[in-house]
């Protein structure tokens, strides 16, 4: 089984994602949270479950989907995946990995 690490940068993410639901709907943004959240520890036993986006030489980024958001993980050994950011669908991946 893997370790799940959320990086500094996912964490902001997350409060981005909870802030912005959050000026309609305060109970929504906390049951996104927690289904991103939810989904992410799918992880800690299938890592390779998302698709594949690019390697690395650290790992592989891979990108698990739920609902409109895309979470971005790296898997760095077969005990280490580190969250790299949960993106909205509609977002541009690419320009947050050059």
């Amino acid at each position: 089984m893997a370790e799940i690490r959320w990086t500094n940068e996912a964490e902001i993410w997350l409060k981005d994602i909870y802030e912005y639901i959050a000026q309609d709907d305060p109970a929504a943004a906390i049951k996104v949270l927690e289904g991103i959240y939810e989904k992410a520890q799918v992880l800690i036993s299938f890592p390779e479950t998302g698709y594949k986006y690019r390697p690395e030489p650290e790992g592989d980024i891979r990108i698990l989907l739920y609902g409109h958001y895309r979470i971005a993980y790296l898997i760095r050994s077969q005990n280490t995946i580190d969250i790299l950011g949960v993106f909205h669908g509609s977002l541009e991946i690419d320009r947050y990995f050059p």
